[in-house]
């Protein structure tokens, strides 16, 4: 064992620099050596509750009261009822929305304004008049609606009232609206045919019985006009829907209707659906003095 007899002597003939080092070093690999050999381990029941997820979901709304049997985690108390006997959880295929509202106050509100925004729409398409809408600009994902005040609030169920308090106004008088009956130069049911063949031979009698005076000999032409007669037989309005050009025979055809009103009343295959017939026809007044309409 020349090498082991060796290391002592070889050790004891370094300076005392030397020899402090060369044992520092030895300690220091000693200790790394024994640091190395060492392992930790996480408890058994840490390292189950670091594998057990929580599952929390986010609610577009929000109430005060804390419900009775919760079955889901969520960032705010939220009781709601359903429409299905299964218990299920709501799904939505959209980005999630950073808008928190609350619940308690103006759910059933916007759900109200909803409806009655969908019954004004189906008036007006009846109508035949459509509002044009303004397209509301999309929030931009960087803008953070404010939260709503009292008086926001206050103001919002005012103006809800009042919105609610015009489309009821609007049902009311589209649902009072007489009904009517347009009819142009040409008519295929038969009950319309025969009652506007009467009133056309009765406004051609009194029209050519009572021909304007001015205008024999000297001016001739046609005009449209609109005949509204009530479902009684009597007149609701004269309508000049496109002029002659000569206010002569303009003023004397109007005066010729209402000279021939009133009308025979509507027969109850007419009266049954319909409270106005309006009869849109062209007058014309010829050089022979003689009028016609068609």
């Amino acid at each position: 064992m020349p090498f082991a007899h060796s290391l002592p002597t070889a050790f004891a003939r370094l300076d005392p620099p030397r020899r402090h080092l060369t044992v520092a070093l030895a300690i220091s690999v000693l200790l790394h050596a024994v640091l190395l050999s060492i392992h930790f381990r996480l408890p058994e029941a840490l390292d189950r509750a670091r594998e057990q997820a929580l599952d929390v979901i986010l609610v577009q709304a929000k109430h005060a009261a804390k419900p009775v049997q919760a079955q889901a985690k969520a960032q705010a108390n939220l009781d709601a009822g359903g429409n299905i006997e299964a218990p299920r959880r709501a799904k939505t295929p959209l980005p999630p929305s950073r808008e928190s509202r609350s619940g308690d106050d103006l759910v059933a509100a916007r759900q109200r304004v909803a409806q009655l925004e969908q019954q004004q729409r189906e008036i007006l398409t009846r109508r035949g008049a459509p509002r044009a809408t303004q397209a509301q600009p999309e929030p931009t994902p960087e803008a953070r609606p404010a939260e709503l005040s009292g008086r926001d609030l206050a103001d919002s169920a005012r103006a809800y009232a009042r919105l609610e308090a015009e489309i009821h106004r609007s049902l009311d008088e589209y649902n009072q609206r007489p009904k009517r009956k347009f009819i142009g130069a040409r008519v295929e049911e038969y009950r319309f045919a025969q009652y506007v063949e009467d009133w056309r031979q009765k406004v051609e009698r009194v029209g050519n019985l009572n021909y304007p005076e001015a205008a024999r000999g000297k001016l001739y032409g046609n005009l449209v006009l609109t005949v509204a007669i009530k479902s009684d037989g009597s007149l609701e309005r004269v309508e000049l829907n496109r002029s002659s050009g000569h206010k002569v025979l303009d003023e004397a055809a109007q005066r010729i209707v209402r000279l021939a009103a009133p009308f025979a009343a509507f027969p109850e295959s007419i009266r049954r659906d319909t409270d106005i017939i309006e009869i849109t026809r062209t007058w014309t007044f010829t050089g022979a003095d003689q009028l016609s309409t068609q």
